[in-house]
């Protein structure tokens, strides 16, 4: 389930009713009209950056918003200064996930959230060559001098299930601040970037385990 909700203008969300589904007090947060989604990951010794990897998000696991399922890689230096300001500032120790809005009035890059961890994409990164598990064994084992923080502009990869959740989105859930897209037209690129790019997060023959579980989770969320 999206735990993504949009208002409409002039409506009073029930916030007991929010906390208890969600099981915490919500952020609200203004709505940005973006012309794209980054997300700037780091990993970071005592304020010195170790390495650092950008994707941009091509559409999350829902169309009004959420985790990324199919990103790309992207290197873009204003997206570099924002994130390894904020990094900097903070001298940062360990991951770092931080995830960006491309303005689209602006075309500044305003702060969407930060996490402490590993993020949901990060199959995206290792596949283009920024294998930040890794990397963090190294660093832990005094060997930060061999994390070669290179990566393949242009490498995409799908969370396969999540496709499936950002196509029944479309069907299951309304915004008064997103159009609705064509049911039809964004299957067609769903499929044709599979096809063009057939790299996935989880989709294994040898070990289909993770993805048939997320496809059950998938399907219960949004179809009940």
């Amino acid at each position: 389930m999206n735990t993504i909700k949009h208002l409409y203008p002039g409506e009073t969300p029930d916030v007991e009713v929010i906390i208890e589904e969600m099981n915490h007090v919500p952020i609200v947060q203004d709505y940005i009209r973006s012309a794209d989604e980054y997300v700037f990951g780091a990993l970071y010794d005592h304020g010195q950056p170790l390495a650092t990897f950008q994707h941009r998000q091509i559409r999350g696991d829902s169309y009004i918003g959420g985790g990324g399922v199919y990103r790309e890689a992207v290197s873009m230096p204003a997206l570099e200064e924002a994130g390894r300001t904020l990094l900097d500032s903070l001298e940062y120790h360990g991951l770092a996930c931080i995830e960006y809005m491309e303005d689209k009035e602006t075309g500044e890059f305003v702060l969407t959230e930060i996490n402490p961890r590993m993020w949901q994409s990060l199959p995206c990164a290792v596949q283009a060559g920024a294998d930040f598990p890794y990397y963090y064994w190294l660093s832990t084992q005094g060997l930060s001098s061999k994390i070669n923080h290179e990566y393949d502009v242009g490498v995409g990869s799908h969370l396969l299930y999540g496709e499936l959740g950002y196509l029944l989105s479309i069907l299951r859930e309304e915004s008064p601040l997103v159009d609705r897209p064509s049911l039809a037209t964004e299957l067609h690129a769903v499929l044709r970037s599979c096809y063009d790019m057939p790299r996935f997060d989880t989709l294994r023959a040898d070990d289909p385990r993770p993805f048939l579980r997320g496809l059950k989770y998938v399907i219960e969320k949004k179809l009940t």
